[in-house]
């Protein structure tokens, strides 16, 4: 098992060559420029999917995903991930990457650093990488809170 600590940021300028790390590239090239087009071409479209983050529940189908996306998105937050501390696990068709993610919000003039647990799970479909599973969160309750009121206006 490889642990890798260079950050995935979504930045990157790596030549797409269908590898597992190209895939989480574009998933926080999405996140972190609120692209939410891009987000519904790394997600599986289908019932399938499904998502378990610190913003609450578990969301089931492309279309609920899709609304917390564009939640966080549009809400009075600014949010900035980048993924480190990571492994993949590549068997066949799907991968797994766990690892931790590392960023902030921004809300009413302050800032609040992040520390989050992550796992995403993607599938090989029509040639593409798509994810089909996150879960992630937040171990100190008081930055839960404060995340989840900042970015869902509770």
């Amino acid at each position: 098992m490889n642990l890798t600590t260079n950050p995935i940021t979504g930045f990157e300028s790596t030549e797409n060559d269908g590898k597992p790390l190209n895939a989480l590239e574009e998933f926080y090239r999405a996140f972190n420029t609120r692209d939410l087009e891009l987000m519904s071409t790394n997600w599986a479209n289908s019932d399938e999917a499904s998502m378990s983050n610190p913003l609450g529940g578990v969301r089931r189908g492309w279309e609920a995903i899709e609304e917390a996306y564009s939640r966080i998105f549009a809400g009075p937050a600014e949010v900035y991930v980048e993924f480190y501390d990571y492994t993949i696990h590549h068997a066949g068709i799907m991968f797994c990457a766990v690892g931790r993610e590392r960023g902030y919000f921004r809300a009413n003039g302050k800032q609040v650093d992040l520390a989050i647990r992550t796992s995403r799970f993607y599938r090989m479909d029509c040639g593409k990488w798509h994810q089909i599973h996150h879960h992630g969160s937040i171990d100190d309750p008081a930055l839960l809170a404060e995340y989840q009121s900042a970015v869902l206006g509770k």
